[in-house]
C-alpha cells in the first residue's frame, strides 16, 4: 500500500510553472498559483514561472528551453488541454517528449470523476519524459491543478514515498543519452 517512508530524507525536487493562456497575467493567475503554493507548501522549488500565450510552436519551445536548464527537474503547465481549436498544450507536449507516461491520464481521468462525474472524459490531462525531466500538462482550472497535485504528484514527486516514485528514477531518465 501506498506509503510514506519516514526512515528516508525528503528531497527537494526544482520545479518550473508554466501557464498557458491567451488573457491571464500573473495576478489573475489562480491555476498557476495554486501550483506554486502546493509546490513550496510541500518543501519543493519553484525554479521559474512563466504564462504563455495557446500557441503550439511558443509553448514547446519553452519547454525544450526548460528541459534544457539543469536548475529544473520537473515542469508542469496548466491550461491548453482541453478540446478547443485552441487547446494546443497537449500536442506541444507531445512534440517534446522522449516517452509518454501513459498512466498518468488515466489516473488523473480516475480521481476527476470522483470529483466531477463524467465531466471528467473532456480533460486530455498528460505527462511524459524529454532530457530527463518530468512534463505534466494540467488542465487549466484550480480544481484540477489541486486535484493532480494533492492525489498524484505530492506522492509521486516525494522520495520518501512507497514502494516507488518519480523521484528515485530521476537519474536514470536519460541514462539513454549518456550511452556510447
Amino acid at each position: 500500500m501506498s506509503r510514506i517512508d519516514d526512515t528516508k530524507e525528503f528531497v527537494p525536487v526544482r520545479i518550473a510553472v508554466l501557464t498557458v493562456s491567451d488573457s491571464r497575467s500573473l495576478t489573475e493567475d489562480k491555476s498557476g498559483q495554486t501550483l506554486v503554493d502546493r509546490i513550496e507548501g510541500a518543501g519543493h522549488i519553484v525554479a521559474q514561472r512563466e504564462i504563455i500565450r495557446d500557441e503550439r510552436v511558443e509553448i514547446a519551445e519553452q519547454l525544450r528551453k526548460w528541459v534544457a536548464m539543469d536548475a529544473i527537474d520537473v515542469i508542469i503547465s496548466t491550461g491548453g488541454t482541453g478540446l478547443t481549436g485552441r487547446d494546443v498544450t497537449v500536442e506541444a507536449h507531445r512534440d517534446v517528449y522522449e516517452k509518454e507516461v501513459d498512466a498518468f491520464g488515466t489516473v488523473f481521468t480516475i480521481i476527476s470523476m470522483q470529483k466531477i462525474g463524467t465531466s471528467a472524459v473532456q480533460s486530455r490531462a498528460t505527462a511524459g519524459v524529454a532530457g530527463g525531466k518530468y512534463l505534466f500538462a494540467l488542465p487549466g482550472s484550480p480544481g484540477a491543478c489541486r486535484d493532480a497535485w494533492d492525489e498524484i504528484l505530492l506522492k509521486q514527486l516525494d522520495f520518501r514515498h512507497r514502494p516507488c516514485n518519480f523521484v528515485e528514477i530521476m537519474p536514470r531518465l536519460d541514462e539513454h543519452l549518456r550511452r556510447k
